[in-house]
């Protein structure tokens, strides 16, 4: 498995912007304070921090202990992580409404959280991507089992048509002849549609042996997301010029898409809370005492648990023991939003039913929304 720098290098600050976000709070000052008045605004220290700024009395001036909040940073579990993880799987609606309800300290902020969740969810995706072989190489294996099933095939063919030309002419009768000339034709237009076929994946074999050369792609019809992207272009070319040309680039060039889609995603997976908050809003707006404040938390957990969740699954795949359990880990997530909606915001259990629902018809549209968003940026 080959380390991804960016990826591994946007986890690690990720983790460092969590921990800042987060403060000191929870975390044992083990060292002496080097005075008795704090370093940065020089008030009377009555405490292992600050009383005004909220530094600590210690300053620590070693490398070692520079690792050690690089560190800390990156994996910050301390007591409350112990506390957060377990109720996010288990009770997130407990875990959501203790948070909006005051209970703060005890527990890792859901924005800390879904910034190191998203982040290790797009790391672990590029980790086991890269474990993979590469598309290259993928393709080549398969020319090469194709080429081996079609001669096998023509093989085969060879053989049939050898078969009904000895029949036709130790036929008989004009009846027997008739019947084994018309699979004589039948034999041979079955080899001469294997030749074609062999004939065309030796062709696509020459040009990848060529330094992957393709042919000319205004000549090769289209197929999947690319042909989609091809017809929104001309559909589009006349009245949205800018859509057309990021739709024109995205059928030309589809593995460089993905790969600026994929670099783009994590950098903006924060515009999925905006993003999702108006659906949740629609859902509640006429009761009281529901604020965007309630949604807001209710999403950032929501979405840290999808992250680490996907992540999960993304493992799973990877491994041919743990590919099994992939479906009921799917189906999972809509009973984890269903928790969560019922006991955050204290809900019947048919008022919780419908509105996991409505929300996760309403997680397409936020994704097809996001990736949309991606597309824009990246090829913008």
């Amino acid at each position: 498995m080959s380390l991804d720098l960016e990826p591994a290098g946007a986890l690690a600050t990720a983790g460092l912007v969590a921990r800042e976000i987060e403060g000191n709070a929870g975390k044992a000052e083990r060292a002496a304070h080097v005075s008795d008045r704090c370093a940065n605004c020089s008030a009377q220290l009555t405490g292992p921090y600050c009383h005004q700024c909220g530094q600590m009395g210690h300053v620590h001036r070693s490398l070692l202990h520079l690792v050690e909040e690089l560190v800390h940073g990156i994996l910050h579990f301390d007591t409350r992580s112990w506390r957060t993880l377990p109720l996010l799987v288990a009770r997130p609606g407990l875990l959501t409404r203790r948070y909006i309800d005051g209970q703060r300290t005890r527990y890792v902020s859901p924005l800390a959280l879904f910034l190191f969740s998203v982040f290790l969810m797009f790391f672990v995706f590029s980790e086991v991507a890269g474990s993979n072989p590469s598309s290259s190489t993928r393709t080549a294996a398969k020319l090469e089992e194709s080429r081996k099933e079609l001669s096998n095939e023509i093989e085969r063919e060879q053989k049939r048509v050898a078969q009904a030309e000895a029949k036709v002419g130790a036929a008989r009768t004009t009846e027997e002849r008739e019947d084994a000339a018309e699979d004589l034709a039948d034999a041979r237009a079955d080899l001469r549609g294997s030749e074609f076929g062999l004939s065309a994946l030796n062709v696509a074999s020459d040009l990848k042996a060529k330094g992957g050369a393709t042919p000319d792609r205004s000549q090769t019809p289209r197929m999947g997301w690319p042909a989609t992207f091809e017809r929104l272009g001309r559909e589009q070319s006349q009245k949205h010029p800018t859509f057309a040309r990021i739709a024109r680039h995205a059928a030309e060039n589809p593995d460089l898409t993905l790969y600026k889609m994929k670099n783009s995603a994590y950098k903006f997976a924060f515009t999925l809370v905006p993003i999702s908050l108006p659906f949740l809003w629609l859902l509640f707006f006429w009761r009281k005492g529901i604020t965007m404040y309630d949604h807001t938390i209710f999403t950032l957990y929501g979405l840290s648990f999808l992250s680490l969740w996907w992540a999960l699954i993304a493992l799973m795949g990877s491994s041919h023991v743990t590919q099994g359990l992939i479906g009921v880990a799917f189906l999972f997530q809509p009973v984890h939003l269903f928790m969560q909606l019922k006991e955050t915001y204290a809900l019947r259990w048919f008022a919780a039913l419908w509105r996991t629902f409505v929300l996760l018809v309403a997680g397409c549209v936020v994704l097809s929304l996001f990736t949309l968003l991606v597309l824009f940026i990246s090829l913008g």
